[in-house]
């Protein structure tokens, strides 16, 4: 038997079983089984949060944080992509950079809302830009929430939760017709 440590995730634990036996034991007739690493197990039950932001360092350093929280996150550099990739993975929450390159955060979040699948996905834009306008920019354009940087990290990790979980609440009441795509 060994066990490994796997960062993050817990314990691995391999075992080797030696048996002499029969060719008509049953034990020996097992086929191989699929199986799913902790860390397989660990991601798919993660919440899952779409992160936007097209500066390398503080997208990392946001994703390095998220992760420490408990969630899986994905990355998108752009507004295009933030659409792309919200599409075909359903995260669970977006944080939103507001401005990029390209398509800003405001006009992607236009953009993710046409799609009834994403409607209910709360939405957080970020941005240096502190005044209440830039915060009612954010709202009409379909944010559920602004914060300004620098943030204090246990208010956003308390903001995220808070999303997360009302999202799932509204969810359970949900007709069908309103989650298709």
């Amino acid at each position: 038997m060994r066990v490994d440590p796997v960062p993050s995730f817990g314990i691995s634990f391999y075992f080797t079983l030696w048996f002499s036996g029969c060719p008509s034991c049953p034990i020996l007739q097992l086929k191989p089984m699929n199986y799913q690493t902790a860390q397989d197990y660990a991601a798919a039950t993660l919440p899952t949060i779409l992160l936007v932001e097209d500066f390398d360092d503080t997208r990392l350093m946001m994703k390095m944080w998220l992760v420490k929280n408990g969630y899986r996150v994905i990355e998108a550099e752009t507004g295009e992509e933030a659409i792309n990739i919200a599409q075909r993975e359903l995260p669970d929450l977006i944080i939103m950079d507001v401005m990029m390159p390209g398509m800003n955060g405001l006009d992607a979040t236009q953009r993710i809302r046409e799609y009834q699948a994403l409607r209910r996905t709360p939405i957080v834009a970020v941005s240096a830009y502190g005044a209440n306008e830039y915060r009612s920019l954010a709202i009409d354009a379909g944010c559920n929430e602004y914060v300004s940087t620098p943030f204090d990290p246990n208010a956003l990790a308390e903001l995220i939760k808070h999303l997360i979980s009302e999202r799932e609440s509204s969810d359970i009441n949900a007709l069908p017709s309103d989650l298709e795509n």
